[in-house]
């Protein structure tokens, strides 16, 4: 069972939604706005889904409404990962229409961006049903959103790999270019990490597999193998550490992946190119 994130808490929502509120507003701020619609004017109105998903990101758009008003009544009627409809009404919104039509594409950006990625999560996840593979994300993330990009992920039943370089040592090729050696990398990761510190290293062949197990790393990272080399190297590893793939993973072989017996499998696309979900705000 998949436990859906709670939101984001709000000191690390702050700078992400002050930045997407301040290129917006620019330095002027909302001159359409301002011009077309008086100080007293009062709107109702509801934020819908135009096409089915999981939503994903109303922490952030909730925030961003409440930086420009805080008077504004907000009622969620759908939660963060929870299936859309075509049609589904996700929130209402009632109060001064100002701080409503200032604060509406940058609530969409961020409900329909995120939903995005939860959905194609979702997709994700569900080729992988009947094996014991969990769908991971990886810091393939656009510059600024990765929290709020892996919560969505976790919204669409995926979960993260590391958040940044400070998680966990992952040793990738280049790594073992510099350092000599799979021997000489795992050895000097191995004294440096400490207790609490998970060490990954990314291995393209079964000879390099063969190689970095007697030092016994946490993990393996089996990159771009073909689906019966994974099963070869899954039986090597013999449940001795994780067994993680990766490498061009994409809806139509994630299932043949899932089947060869890893126990994870990382997706960039997830967060790289998943299309926006579709969604908007409609008066009334």
């Amino acid at each position: 069972m998949t436990l859906l994130p709670p939101p984001l808490p709000d000191i690390v929502l702050d700078p992400i939604v002050r930045l997407a509120l301040g290129e917006d507003l620019g330095r002027a701020g909302d001159l359409t706005t301002d011009a077309t619609i008086p100080p007293d004017t009062r709107m109702h109105c509801h934020i819908q889904a135009r096409q089915a998903g999981v939503l994903a990101g109303f922490d952030a758009a909730r925030y961003a409404l409440s930086l420009i008003d805080r008077s504004v009544e907000l009622t969620e009627h759908i939660a963060d990962g929870q299936p859309l409809n075509s049609g589904d009404r996700i929130a209402t919104l009632s109060g001064p229409a100002r701080a409503i039509l200032t604060a509406e594409r940058v609530m969409l950006n961020f409900i329909g961006r995120m939903s995005g990625v939860a959905t194609l999560t979702a997709q994700y996840v569900e080729q992988t049903q009947g094996t014991n593979a969990r769908i991971v994300c990886t810091r393939k993330t656009t510059p600024g959103l990765r929290a709020i990009e892996k919560r969505a992920v976790r919204c669409g039943g995926g979960t993260s790999h590391r958040y940044g370089l400070d998680d966990a040592i992952l040793i990738k090729d280049n790594h073992i270019a510099a350092a000599g050696s799979i021997g000489a990398v795992l050895e000097r990761a191995k004294a440096y990490a400490g207790h609490l510190r998970m060490i990954e290293i990314e291995v393209d062949t079964l000879d390099q597999l063969a190689e970095a197990l007697p030092f016994a790393p946490d993990a393996v990272l089996l990159d771009n193998m073909d689906n019966d080399t994974l099963r070869k190297a899954v039986a090597m590893i013999g449940g001795h550490c994780i067994a993680e793939a990766s490498g061009g993973v994409t809806l139509e072989t994630v299932a043949g992946i899932a089947a060869t017996g890893v126990d994870f499998i990382s997706v960039g696309a997830l967060t790289h190119s998943a299309p926006n979900l579709d969604v908007g705000l409609d008066a009334g």
